[in-house]
């Protein structure tokens, strides 16, 4: 038996409580407030605009939807997997299941089992896939495929056909991060729709290859140097990935975080102190991707651990518009006071655990520091209801909806499970952008 049969057996023989349920309605609310954001940026007003020029399929709208939340850099991130589920299997999960008129506690049964396939494939493809490829777009499909598995009901052999052509579609390189291109919202968007035509196909007997994963020809072999297979199975009867899942409050890479958690404790105890040096104690692969001292634009600043500790320093929070070159300007001095050093224990154990420490020295010579071993947003320190709300709220209403608006969606997401209804969140948010549903 393959494993991707094996791991479709897995997802469908292992129960959702309705915790799991309440667990998908928050990522859901956090996915789509994360897009309405995300249309109200000069990146997401050029997919919009590319929308808009012609007529698009529902499966070209769940990629609307999923490139756009991942452009404000708010939305999930699952640990293990160095993935983020949100962005690729909500958006397809609400654009298929409006399609095919599925009830709200459908919808989320298959959010759930899409998060599953993404994270456990996320968790195989080994440490030294991510310096090259990027995690989200090459184990994405398979998370929206299975989800569109689970509302087109299809069987096992038929969601074999699905998983294994979502992932003979896997790409995605980092190369994007070296000049701050828009590539990476392509990835999210190209996952979900890649997904949702593997699916479609093989409702119609179309096949894939079943061995996509394990094959001489597949996955691991092609693209994984040092792939871990066991994951894809390991503790099939522990919690489900979705709620293993960490919310980000802050609107940059999830590697930062840990940093800015330590910073912005750092700054309530400043009491006006000035600084003269920081040290940032971090893992490797934090470095790997936010070791820019100097980012040059809004989005390498989303990705520079400099910046963005010096800013939670300085600031005392982190927002939306926290990288604006007036914001570039305002930390130019400490960043290039700041120092960055890869420290166990946080290297090791990473991916398990995003940690980090963060030491600073002030003019007059105190030092002052503070650790993490998992930061604010993380299952361990997870954003309750009202904190989600809040978020939520904020986005939305970035991205255009007034309050009551904002308000309404919070109420009618978070009321989603046991919900026989067909939720129309999808066709509305394509609406509230001004480009055409097509179903």
């Amino acid at each position: 038996m393959s494993l991707t049969s094996s791991l479709i057996q897995l997802i469908r023989n292992k129960p959702i409580s309705d915790y799991d349920l309440a667990s998908a309605a928050m990522f859901t609310l956090d996915a789509v407030a994360c897009a309405y954001a995300g249309s109200n940026t000069p990146t997401g007003e050029k997919i919009i605009a590319w929308a808009k020029h012609g007529d698009l399929d529902s499966r070209s709208q769940g990629f609307l939807m999923g490139a756009l939340t991942h452009i404000t850099e708010t939305d999930d991130l699952h640990r293990a997997s160095v993935t983020h589920p949100g962005c690729v299997v909500v958006p397809a999960a609400l654009c298929l299941g409006e399609q095919t008129g599925a009830s709200a506690e459908k919808i989320l049964r298959a959010i759930v089992h899409g998060f599953e396939a993404m994270c456990r494939i996320g968790a195989a493809v080994g440490p030294t896939h991510y310096k090259v490829w990027h995690n989200t777009a090459t184990c994405g499909p398979y998370g929206s495929a299975m989800a569109a598995a689970t509302l087109l009901d299809l069987d096992l052999e038929a969601t074999v056909n699905a998983l294994g052509n979502a992932g003979t579609q896997s790409s995605g390189f980092w190369q994007f991060i070296e000049t701050g291109a828009m590539s990476k919202h392509l990835h999210a968007g190209r996952a979900c729709e890649s997904g949702l035509l593997a699916a479609e196909l093989a409702a119609w007997g179309f096949t894939g290859p079943p061995e996509i994963l394990e094959g001489e020809k597949g996955m691991f072999a092609g693209m994984c140097i040092d792939p871990i297979p066991e994951a894809i199975l390991a503790a099939p009867d522990d919690a489900w990935q979705l709620p293993l899942t960490s919310i980000k409050p802050w609107p940059c890479c999830r590697h930062t975080h840990p940093a800015i958690d330590c910073a912005l404790e750092l700054s309530r105890q400043l009491n006006g102190s000035e600084i003269q040096s920081v040290e940032v104690d971090t893992y490797q692969a934090a470095l790997d991707v936010c070791d820019r001292p100097d980012p040059e634009n809004e989005y390498q600043a989303k990705f520079s651990l400099y910046h963005c500790v010096a800013i939670a320093l300085q600031d005392g929070q982190v927002k939306l518009d926290s990288f604006t070159e007036q914001a570039r300007t305002q930390t130019a001095d400490l960043r290039h006071a700041t120092r960055l050093q890869v420290v166990d224990p946080f290297d090791s154990r990473y991916p398990l655990s995003w940690g980090s420490g963060v030491r600073l020295t002030t003019s007059s010579g105190k030092t002052l520091a503070v650790e993490r071993k998992d930061c604010k947003g993380d299952p361990e320190l997870a954003l309750d209801e009202s904190e989600m709300r809040v978020k939520a709220m904020n986005l939305m209403q970035f991205g255009g909806l007034i309050e009551s608006e904002a308000a309404a969606r919070c109420d009618l997401i978070l009321s989603l499970p046991g919900n026989n209804e067909t939720p129309k969140l999808f066709s509305e948010f394509i609406d509230s952008i001004g480009v055409n549903k097509q179903f």
